[in-house]
Formats: C-alpha cells, sequence, structure tokens
C-alpha cells in the first residue's frame, strides 16, 4: 500500500513538472519526481507508466496552471491581477461538483456544495478574514485532481494562488481534525494551541464538520467568488 501511495505522488509530481514545462520527457518528469520524493532506491517497475502520468496531465489540463509548492503568493506583492487569482479558484473548485463523498460522513451530497456550505459557516463566523474565508473554500480541491492524494494535492494546486496563511490553515486542517480524534501526540497539540491561528484552525474544523447539512441554502460559486472580490477591495 506504501508502495502505491509513492507510486500516485510521483505521477502526480511528473505530471505537474510537464504541464509547468520544467520537463518535456515523461521519462525525466517522472525521474526527477521520484528524486524529489524520495532518497530510496526504486526500480523501474516502481515508477508510473506514461499512460498513467498522461491521465494525471489530463486531469491537471482541466483544472488549473500548477505551479511550485514553494511559489506561495505573497498577495501584498504579486503582479499577478486579482482577477487571475479569482479565475483560479472557479477552476479549482468547478470539478467538484462531481466528486462524492462517502454517504454516511457526507450526507449532503457532491463536495462542491460542502465547499460552499464550510465557505457559508467561515463567512458567518469570520466575515473580515479573507484569508480564513479562502482556506474554507479550497481546503479540498485536491479530490477533483488526485483523489487518491488528495491533501498533497490540494497544496500543491493552491500555493501559487493563496497566502502563506491560508495555506498553513489548509495544510493544518486534517491535523487539527486528528487532533479533534486523540490521534495525535502532546507536542502537536500543543504546537497548534500556542499558534496564533489556533483559534481560528479550531474553527475551520467545526465548518468542515458542520457544512455536510442536506438542503442547506448556500451562495452559488459565482456568488461566493464575487463575494470574496468585494472582500479583497476592503482590505
Amino acid at each position: 500500500m506504501e508502495s502505491e501511495k509513492l507510486r500516485r505522488q510521483i505521477c502526480f509530481q511528473a505530471a505537474q513538472l510537464l504541464h509547468a514545462r520544467r520537463e518535456t520527457s515523461f521519462t525525466n518528469a517522472k525521474w526527477r519526481a521520484a528524486r524529489a520524493i524520495t532518497r530510496s532506491y526504486l526500480s523501474k517497475d516502481a515508477l508510473p507508466t506514461d499512460l498513467e502520468i498522461r491521465m494525471a496531465l489530463q486531469q491537471l489540463d482541466s483544472t488549473t496552471t500548477p505551479a511550485s509548492s514553494h511559489d506561495v503568493a505573497d498577495w501584498n506583492d504579486v503582479d499577478q491581477p486579482a482577477e487571475s487569482r479569482f479565475d483560479d479558484f472557479k477552476a479549482l473548485l468547478g470539478p467538484l461538483d462531481k466528486v462524492r463523498l462517502n454517504r454516511t460522513e457526507h450526507p449532503e451530497g457532491d463536495l462542491l456544495y460542502h465547499s460552499l456550505q464550510v465557505f457559508h459557516l467561515a463567512f458567518e463566523a469570520r466575515p473580515w478574514d479573507e484569508e480564513f474565508v479562502i482556506a474554507a473554500l479550497l481546503h479540498d480541491v485536491g479530490f477533483g485532481i488526485d483523489p487518491f492524494d488528495a491533501v498533497n494535492a490540494t497544496l500543491v494546486a493552491v500555493s501559487p494562488v493563496v497566502s502563506e496563511r491560508t495555506l498553513w490553515f489548509i495544510q493544518q486542517l486534517p491535523v487539527q481534525h486528528q487532533k479533534g480524534e486523540g490521534t495525535i501526540g502532546a507536542r502537536a497539540r500543543r504546537r497548534l494551541d500556542q499558534h496564533e491561528d489556533g483559534e481560528e484552525l479550531r474553527l475551520l474544523a467545526e465548518c468542515d464538520l458542520n457544512g455536510r447539512v442536506p438542503g442547506r441554502i448556500v451562495d452559488s460559486l459565482d456568488e461566493v467568488i464575487q463575494t470574496i472580490q468585494i472582500l479583497a477591495m476592503e482590505d
């Protein structure tokens, strides 16, 4: 199982390299991705096939243009037009209306509806906090890219279009859920509790858990994007 997860990670990373045109060869992309992810020896058979990478590349082509996970945007300095950022949000979120999750945990329906619910709750709680509500909206977009490794896919996809603080919320949300379940150690718990945004992270986790109500009335994706645009103009 661990080797299969590694194979998927290499596949997705190789597709990112090809999509960003940092590599043009499938062979070079897969080996470069493998070296970036693990130092362990890998046989040729342990690597994804060209067809697997091509399928991952097609998924990326239908969502958004990727960038390195280190290229986190600082929206106080960035030269990219704000409209481009909002277009990226819509491109990432659009495919989620086709993603269905476990009905026991998510009786509300598709993942886009869940994301809109989480945004709705987050905006009710912190209507002034643009970075917080964007994290609520984008926290699950990786399921529309690589459902087998959705957390990493989310972080890679959103890192070029969100602030460092928003990225921290999204990155730590699974850890906060583990904290609520009592499955992380004391050191990790203290780190979250003592963080300056620890309270907001706990609130985000609550919004995520509560944003699973069938029939809840929420704004459309276009209306939500418009709300964020207005919020950004007020900063």
